[in-house]
């Protein structure tokens, strides 16, 4: 069978884009290309097992190998192939002249009729700096550090029933405030890019681009590092601020990206999720070494503290404090 062809029994073949981002000079657009397993949008009040299955079928993706694409943004044109699992990655030049949210056109070059529009975000000139999150135990509850307990809180929930961390919406929406960008990083894989997505609308939270794993052999391990690198890069004259949380390397990796590049970072948020002493005693030396680069690693017990230094720092006004605090309670009574 050539490259890219299907049985004749195949499902209907869809174009995923996930969301880019870009500048004046250029713009990213990431995707796959799949079998369209007709996924539905997650339904407030739906049953474990109806969670449970629509997991599996977002697990078990059949994607479409060596596909041809065409790419279109503005008067600019690509034309590409997706790898073995699917996955593409056209970058598309030059970028838009205005900033805010652009589309651009995709389609498959050998069935136009299979189409999509993605999404791609350019920061105004006057954002102040840009945000990079986490997701798992930074936003969501997820247990990370429980393997098990992880895998079974996504699987067995949706976008409607996982949890928030308290005030986290209201923390991050001050942070964005109308125009600094935000991007996501996590260890989830691309699979589950859909109800991520569907979850942070639900919250509240600034939209953005996310960045996820591949579930292939080429996955790099500092998966994180590569993306944080790659905006860097994007948008050289912003400073960024790194959130995550202790449960597992976030703080090691926001560490290493210090050293490289100590005059962009302009603090680090950590949330404090692993209590354990020898956890604590390894974040207060990662603190001290942070501090010789001239930033800052603040470990926040909820995100009220953080928003208090944030506030402090002047990098939300301290009225938006209030309100981070009101959400924050509102969340512990729900």
């Amino acid at each position: 069978m050539a490259h890219g062809a299907r049985p004749k029994h195949a499902d209907q073949v869809i174009i995923l884009p996930y969301r880019g981002y870009g500048n004046r000079e250029r713009v990213v657009l990431p995707g796959r290309v799949l079998e369209d397993e007709g996924i539905r949008p997650a339904r407030a009040g739906e049953r474990r097992w109806r969670n449970f299955a629509a997991f599996l079928k977002l697990m078990e993706s059949d994607e479409v190998p060596f596909a041809r694409l065409r790419a279109q943004f503005g008067g600019a044109q690509s034309e590409l192939r997706a790898d073995r699992e699917g996955y593409f990655r056209v970058e598309l030049a030059p970028g838009p002249r205005k900033a805010g949210w652009h589309e651009a056109e995709l389609a498959l070059a050998d069935e136009p009729s299979v189409n999509a529009k993605g999404r791609v975000l350019v920061p105004p000139e006057d954002a102040r700096f840009a945000v990079v999150s986490d997701i798992d135990d930074t936003i969501v509850y997820s247990h990370v550090m429980s393997k098990v307990r992880m895998l079974l809180t996504i699987a067995f929930s949706n976008a409607y029933t996982r949890k928030p961390f308290e005030g986290v919406g209201a923390f991050y929406r001050a942070l964005h405030g109308g125009k600094n960008p935000f991007f996501y990083v996590s260890k989830s894989p691309w699979n589950l890019y859909v109800p991520l997505a569907e979850y942070l609308t639900l919250q509240g939270l600034p939209e953005g681009p996310l960045f996820l794993r591949n579930l292939g052999l080429r996955m790099p391990r500092d998966h994180k590092c590569v993306a944080i690198e790659a905006l860097l890069g994007a948008y050289p004259r912003l400073p960024f601020i790194l959130i995550g949380d202790s449960g597992e390397s976030d703080p090691e990796v926001y560490r290493d990206i210090v050293r490289r590049h100590p005059d962009r970072i302009r603090v680090i948020y950590i949330r404090s999720v692993n209590r354990h002493p020898k956890r604590l005693a390894a974040i207060e030396k990662l603190i001290a070494e942070v501090a010789k680069t001239g930033c800052q690693l603040v470990l926040a017990p909820d995100s009220e503290h953080a928003a208090a230094h944030a506030a402090a720092e002047g990098l939300i006004r301290a009225d938006e404090l209030r309100g981070v605090r009101a959400e924050k309670n509102r969340d512990l009574t729900k």
